[in-house]
């Protein structure tokens, strides 16, 4: 699965640098179901994508709603499983992140990412 590493350009800090992208109906439907954690620095990318379930999850997880040009537009710390994230038309994909990566790299709604191709 290709790669890409996520930086916060509003605030010049990396999120990650191992995020996948869950880009076909395939990679989108399973997502995460199956992990029981994520690595620092790791994620998933589903695009496109109005919102997100962590049903048959077995982990917590941070989400980040982003509309067409990235821009943060709803964040949700520690989702935890069997949660349902708010669909929204505004939202055009979403990255799931380790919990506490969302404080930890100070993303906030309004601000601005950028995906460039992972060193990894």
């Amino acid at each position: 699965m290709k790669t890409l590493s996520f930086v916060n350009q509003s605030k010049a800090t990396a999120i990650g640098d191992k995020i996948a992208v869950a880009d076909s109906f395939l990679t989108r439907f399973l997502g995460l179901m199956g992990k029981s954690s994520l690595s620092v620095g790791s994620g998933l990318w589903i695009t496109p994508s109005s919102g997100v379930h962590t049903c048959w999850m077995r982990m917590a997880i941070d989400v980040i709603a982003l509309d067409r040009n990235l821009r943060v537009v709803k964040t949700g710390h520690t989702v935890l499983p069997w949660r349902l994230s708010g669909l929204s038309l505004r939202t055009h994909s979403v990255l799931e992140l380790p919990p506490g990566q969302i404080l930890a790299s100070g993303v906030e709604v309004g601000d601005q990412l950028e995906a460039v191709p992972s060193s990894r």
